[in-house]
């Protein structure tokens, strides 16, 4: 569970660009226009602006316990034709820098079910200007409807995820709640993937997030995410040309890229309280 099976690169989009619906078709035209100039050969699916709604919620302690130690508890609900589907995600997450500290993290749940455990180098820009790269590793628990009650108490959730008992140990009485009562509404498209060569093939979303009582738009993000068996069998060149496409799409459009963030860091400190990420 501690090696890497996923490469995810994320660009933050400026919110003020989804004023229309049919900004993430011009968002995605623009990228397949730079794709051929590095050899990056592009897919658009059938239905990839068929726009898929779900809604997106995050869980802490008042202080922010988990964020602050470097945890993300979020449950996700998906929509068909405007009506929630009976059953939702439960992600456990624990994000950094370092690809160490990620990796002695276990997130195994202690739970009847099926947990996907996932971890990931997540390759996102700089945080003060266009053009480069930096990594966050992400260790990740996904669980499918689990019968877990989050507004319980972080005691409890801890009896979960016994990892918190040895970080967060001295909140474990603390209350669990809707962090900032802000209940984040999601539209997004699996629009297409790109194929690397040499077997490096990932696929694309666009997303937008939205302030659900006000339909607001909070943040935008544009992502491609690939699966491999081993992380040090990637071939060099195709591995490359993946960090070279990212970086040009930052350089080729930066009108629409927003830095310094995460979608998580933005959600957290939509309200009065900011917090020292670990972002």
């Amino acid at each position: 569970m501690d090696d890497i099976h996923y490469r995810e690169y994320k660009i933050l989009l400026r919110p003020e660009r989804f004023f229309d619906p049919r900004q993430f078709e011009v968002y995605w035209h623009k990228l397949c226009l730079i794709a051929p100039e590095f050899k990056v050969a592009v897919t658009t699916n059938k239905d990839g602006f068929k726009r898929q709604v779900r809604e997106v919620l995050f869980y802490d302690t008042p202080d922010y316990e988990l964020y602050r130690n470097a945890f993300i508890l979020r449950k996700r609900t998906f929509y068909t034709d405007g009506w929630p589907e009976p059953e939702h995600e439960l992600t456990f997450k624990f994000r950094h820098p370092d690809l160490e500290t990620a990796a002695a993290i276990d997130v195994t749940p202690h739970l009847s079910g099926t947990a996907n455990i996932k971890f990931k180098e997540e390759l996102l820009p700089l945080k003060d200007q266009v053009g480069g790269i930096r990594s966050l590793f992400s260790h990740n628990c996904v669980l499918l409807t689990p019968g877990l009650v989050l507004d319980e108490g972080l005691e409890r959730i801890s009896t979960v995820f016994p990892t918190l008992k040895e970080h967060c140990p001295a909140q474990q009485d603390q209350k669990v709640s809707l962090v900032n009562n802000l209940p984040v509404e999601e539209v997004q498209v699996n629009v297409g993937s790109f194929d690397f060569g040499h077997g490096l093939v990932a696929k694309a979303t666009i997303a937008v997030w939205r302030d659900r009582p006000t339909e607001s738009s909070i943040i935008g993000e544009f992502a491609f995410q690939a699966k491999f068996d081993r992380y040090d069998a990637l071939h060099a060149k195709a591995r490359t040309r993946s960090e070279e496409f990212f970086k040009a799409i930052q350089l080729r459009a930066p009108e629409w890229v927003q830095l310094g963030a995460t979608k998580t860091a933005l959600v957290y400190n939509f309200g009065k309280q900011l917090v020292a990420n670990h972002e």
